[in-house]
């Protein structure tokens, strides 16, 4: 593209060219106007201009009509194919082959969701979207508009605060949080007592290294406090402190039903009243017509409503 010429085209109308390539086709200015749904003035004026845009008279009536100058011949093979990839270019809307694709995407997300969602996605790629490559960065609720912004990650998904005005966004799922415990570390009758919950040590994840968080909130407005003694701001290591000392973690139920399910961890309602959340997705809004971040949307979506 650099060696485009703004002042190339200064003067030159796109609908002159689509007349001249309709004039060379009905070798008729009367026929030409007819397809143009235009008056026999208006094309003749048409053919005028294009006559001294190029510096030659393009079609010549003769005794059979209107016949192409060989300068007419060569712009229309020339032009031609241009007019028809502009069409094509401008009404065809995009579309995204996942089978054939090499595309590579940028997502963020925290390492939780990474956990709950990646594993069945990545299956899923390599069934629908071989080629399909997909490059996990590690966001939070305060880095994924920047970096969104900043074109680090094309999309993010979490616990997303009101972002700017460009930020798009889509509801995955609504969900809750669970207590997490090693059996045998931590002994729960049935459900865990409020009693039990304030009185065993916690592990918090803090993204920004807080003893405090909405749980501390919640507590406080009933007299009571917990011992928050160890913060990490990852997910992903709860698992294997918690196995190794009598410590209970507070985290997303999504999250707790894997690792109970894989035998990792035990988990039980959490013995308070805390609001449910949204795991949302979020975009700029100069993505909204890219048809292939719109069908990996749609595959997380597909992921995130699983049971």
């Amino acid at each position: 593209m650099n060696n485009i010429s703004e002042n190339d085209f200064r003067g030159v109308d796109l609908n002159l060219m689509v007349a001249f390539l309709v004039l060379m086709r009905e070798r008729s200015v009367s026929r030409a106007a007819a397809k143009l749904f235009l008056g026999q003035p208006a094309v003749s004026g048409a053919l005028a201009r294009l006559r001294q845009l190029f510096a030659d008279e393009l079609l010549v009536r003769g005794a059979d009509g209107m016949t192409p100058t060989t300068r007419a011949l060569a712009l229309e093979a020339a032009i031609a194919p241009a007019i028809d990839q502009l069409q094509r270019a401008i009404f065809t809307p995009p579309v995204f082959d996942p089978a054939a694709s090499e595309r590579l995407f940028l997502v963020g997300m925290p390492d939780w969701i990474e956990q709950w969602l990646m594993p069945g996605l990545v299956a899923r790629l390599r069934v629908l979207a071989p080629r399909v490559r997909v490059a996990f960065k590690e966001t939070n609720p305060f880095s994924g508009s920047d970096m969104l912004e900043r074109d680090e990650i094309e999309l993010a998904v979490g616990r997303l605060p009101t972002g700017p005005r460009w930020q798009r966004e889509r509801a995955l799922r609504d969900m809750a949080f669970r207590c997490v415990y090693k059996p045998g570390r931590v002994q729960v009758e049935g459900e865990m007592s409020l009693a039990q919950y304030t009185a065993l040590p916690h592990l918090l994840v803090s993204y920004r290294a807080a003893f405090e968080s909405a749980i501390d909130t919640a507590l406080a407005s009933l007299g009571l406090h917990r011992n928050v003694c160890y913060t990490t701001p990852r997910f992903s290591p709860v698992p294997g402190v918690l196995g190794e000392s009598a410590m209970i973690a507070t985290v997303p139920e999504v999250l707790a039903q894997r690792w109970e399910a894989s035998g990792q961890l035990a988990s039980c309602p959490v013995p308070l009243t805390l609001p449910r959340f949204t795991v949302s997705m979020a975009w700029h809004a100069r993505r909204d017509n890219d048809p292939a971040l719109q069908w990996l949307m749609g595959l997380i979506g597909e992921i995130a409503a699983r049971p």
